[in-house]
């Protein structure tokens, strides 16, 4: 997943608590309605839960692949 991210891609990290219950949909809703991006460019969003030690990504990889939705820890 992460090794296709090419190396001028951009990443975000979404700061303060996010409901990592969520899925790609509530996800990518954040990303549309408070960050103003676009959840369908080639961008990695990072998301962080409440206790700071779980990480969740979202990844768009195309039409043919769909959104890469990794939990990192």
């Amino acid at each position: 997943m992460l090794n296709d991210l090419a190396a001028d891609a951009q990443v975000y990290l979404v700061t303060g608590y996010t409901d990592l219950r969520r899925g790609i949909d509530g996800l990518a809703t954040i990303i549309q309605a408070q960050l103003n991006l676009d959840p369908f460019s080639k961008a990695l969003f990072l998301f962080c839960g409440r206790r700071c030690d779980r990480i969740k990504g979202l990844l768009w990889e195309g039409l043919s692949a769909g959104f890469c939705y990794p939990n990192i820890y």
